[in-house]
């Protein structure tokens, strides 16, 4: 009986020692003052246009416009140098007659 007692008084401590362990439960939101607000909104502002520059940055990337542009830019140089040569001619066949 003494022993059951005994146990029965330990269980009791353990139990009531085991609450005093227990971690208090934290708020998921604390309270934000005014600056941490704007500063929090600021910086999801940021982030917005910081992520919709990439994406289009992506698209832009993805429509391969530099080398389009490249293209264009040899092709018209070789035109445009086709028909300077002709006009060079031209020109010399003028003045040197």
């Amino acid at each position: 009986m003494n022993k059951l007692l005994v146990i029965t008084v330990v269980v009791a401590l353990f139990a009531l020692s085991a609450e005093s362990f227990r971690v208090p439960r934290q708020v998921d939101e604390e309270e934000q003052g005014t600056i941490t607000k704007i500063t929090d909104t600021v910086k999801s502002y940021y982030t917005g246009a910081v992520s919709t520059a990439s994406e289009y940055l992506e698209q832009i990337k993805g429509l391969k416009l530099e080398e389009k542009a490249k293209n264009l830019y040899t092709e018209t140089s070789n035109i445009m140098s086709t028909y300077l040569g002709i006009a060079q001619d031209q020109l010399y066949h003028i003045f040197h007659h």
